[in-house]
């Protein structure tokens, strides 16, 4: 075998060895050249070069110094054989690496302190089983609640006696296709199960089992396939979800949903020591989602040149115009303006330059996670923006590691496959000396894990796609990448490759809109939301995991005027024919017994009250009649047009 000698007194060294150790995966040998044997084995290396350099032998014997038998070294790893080829045919490669590595060499001292410093020594030989092990568990209580909230609203939002019926619209999608003599290229085109069946019970159906499916999931057992079948349940209700199901955060976890499936185990019943490690492939796709999910929400602020956004003053509307507030949110709506400007500037910092800590060496990357968390800690606070901040959070995870999550647990929880060097030193010192392991970590004769051709495409796949649409979102142009854009046409109906941004645009005016019904045309009594803001004394709630759709869809409603929204037009048609799956989406029923023979719908000028209005009058919202959103409409006068 290959064969790297290295100086074992040089805790620099040490640290970068066991990362090759495990990057080439038992292909290469490694012994300190204070070994008596190495001298014995290579009298012609003089022993002031041991010092200078590692030395690196090949199977035929022919010795490499320096930056060169690094990449030499580095051709027996799945991942990083290409090195080699930059050094060796790119021109300017090797006379600037080998300039860097003797430099490096020169200073070992120093950088090794800046290693420590940087990597901490548990960074030597990192490990993501536990990581792995947290970010399933979390992405399947996310599928759990997207499944639940949905189940208890889909057949009053796409039932067939719902808003925006399913089965109507696989029918138009069939009677298309159809007449476009489209056969199977239809699954390709439309994505979803219910091509089998749109009825009540198959879409209810649909979401019991996704639900199932999660606590399948939480629970460990066979959590690749688990994996795959919540994400093609979840793609075909969003297939057929039509405006209720185009959220981001629906789009982010059928993305994070399809990098989970190559990310976790095989195994039916896995456990950590019959389990091969997490793909660093899929980790580092995870983590560039997470970076492409908070920099294109902080560029695209920018791109759109929104004025509260560039003179940061979008926060003093923020509170009072999101979509559903929470009660935190009105008190964090009474801050001083300067404290909101703050911010706004802060909030910039943590989209557009915390991101590339993602990218940093391990304490680094620790802190950026820890900035991002508190993000999402905060907007979860002021804002229910469903399961968006926990399913963030997730990614944050696969910012650590297993030795850092270590820390955290009991003791006797922390029995396990973990090196040497992953262990805390006793005495709390990151200045204790590096052990390089006897072998490198792998896994078991048993496991099974996803071959490296697989973990690849999806690799080079999600780059091909995601880095133009970075690139042309800073530039602001098309950027013509055909490959890119070939697997971009595939794959855009599976809604799993995406872009991000959210409120490119600051609302400064709330508008609500308030659906009345009437029996006489004279007496209007309203349907008043579970959750949006309606009653001004009613306090705003949390909800948060769980999504009231239509609730949501109300305030997107109110930024325009009812002809656009072919939805709302339909809402009101159901509440004039009583339907209970949908009047099942409000608080209550004002018409119980017979359906009201009139509705119409008023917008109103929604503000929080000042502390001084709410110590008067314990209103949390104050309103302002601003005229009529929809005329009073009646089943006859439907009929009629």
């Amino acid at each position: 075998m290959p064969l790297m000698i290295y100086d074992g007194d040089c805790n620099f060294c040490k640290f970068w060895i066991i990362r090759w150790q495990r990057a080439t995966e038992g292909r290469v040998e490694y012994a300190p050249s204070q070994d008596p044997r190495i001298a014995e084995a290579f009298p012609e290396i003089p022993r002031e070069q041991f010092n200078e350099a590692v030395q690196f032998v090949e199977s035929d014997g022919k010795i490499y110094s320096g930056a060169e038998a690094v990449f030499r070294s580095l051709t027996y790893s799945r991942w990083w054989a290409w090195t080699f080829f930059l050094y060796d045919r790119v021109a300017g490669v090797k006379p600037v690496t080998e300039g860097l590595y003797k430099f490096v060499a020169r200073r070992r001292e120093f950088f090794s302190s800046l290693t420590r410093l940087l990597w901490g020594r548990e960074g030597a030989s990192p490990e993501y089983t536990r990581v792995r092990w947290i970010f399933l568990r979390l992405l399947g209580l996310i599928y759990l609640a997207a499944f639940v909230s949905l189940g208890t609203q889909v057949t009053g939002l796409i039932g067939s006696n719902g808003i925006l019926p399913a089965e109507k619209y696989m029918t138009a999608a069939q009677a298309q296709l159809d007449r476009e003599h489209i056969g199977f290229e239809r699954y390709q085109i439309l994505p979803t199960l219910c091509w089998f069946s749109a009825s009540d019970k198959f879409l209810e159906g649909l979401c019991i089992a996704g639900a199932a499916i999660s606590v399948l999931l939480i629970v460990n057992v066979a959590p690749a396939a688990c994996l795959f079948l919540t994400w093609l349940i979840y793609l075909s209700l969003m297939c057929v979800g039509e405006d209720f199901l185009s959220f981001q955060w629906d789009a982010l976890l059928l993305e994070t949903g399809l990098l989970a499936i190559f990310f976790a185990p095989l195994h039916i019943f896995p456990s950590r020591k019959k389990s091969s490690p997490p793909s660093r492939a899929i980790l580092w796709l995870l983590r560039w989602l997470l970076f492409r999910l908070m920099f294109e929400s902080g560029v695209v602020k920018l791109i759109n040149h929104d004025a509260n956004w560039r003179n940061l003053g979008a926060l003093r509307f923020h509170y009072e115009t999101q979509p559903l507030p929470t009660w935190i949110g009105w008190y964090a709506h009474q801050l001083p303006g300067w404290f909101q400007t703050a911010s706004v500037f802060l909030m910039f910092v943590i989209e557009l330059a915390v991101p590339f800590l993602i990218f940093a060496p391990r304490r680094l990357r620790f802190i950026g996670c820890g900035i991002l968390i508190l993000l999402q800690v905060a907007i979860f606070l002021t804002g229910n923006y469903c399961f968006f901040n926990l399913l963030t959070m997730a990614l944050c995870i696969a910012l650590l590691d297993d030795a850092f999550i270590s820390r955290f647990l009991p003791k006797r929880w922390r029995a396990g496959k973990i090196s040497a060097s992953e262990t805390s030193p006793p005495d709390g010192k990151a200045l204790q000396e590096i052990v390089v392991p006897a072998g490198p970590s792998l896994p078991p004769a048993n496991a099974r894990r996803w071959p490296g051709w697989a973990t690849g495409i999806c690799l080079a796949v999600v780059l091909v796609i995601t880095v133009p649409q970075v690139v042309g979102m800073l530039t602001q142009t098309q950027i013509w990448f055909p490959p890119g854009a070939v697997a971009e046409g595939l794959l855009s109906p599976f809604r799993s490759i995406n872009t991000y941004g959210l409120f490119a645009v600051m609302t400064t005016e709330r508008r609500e809109i308030v659906i009345e019904g009437s029996s006489d045309g004279q007496t209007w009594l309203p349907y008043e939301f579970k959750y949006k803001p309606g009653d001004p004394a009613r306090r705003p709630r949390f909800v948060a995991p769980l999504q009231p759709r239509l609730d949501w869809q109300m305030w997107f409603a109110a930024l325009g005027n009812y002809d656009d929204n072919r939805w709302f037009s339909n809402c009101c048609l159901r509440l004039l024919q009583g339907s209970r799956d949908v009047t099942g989406l409000f608080k209550h029923n004002p018409f119980p017994v017979t359906p009201p023979r009139y509705i119409r719908a008023l917008v109103y000028d929604y503000h929080f009250t000042t502390p001084q209005e709410r110590r008067a009058t314990g209103n949390w919202w104050t309103r302002k009649l601003i005229g009529e959103y929809m005329p009073e409409i009646s089943l006859r006068e439907k009929q009629t047009h």
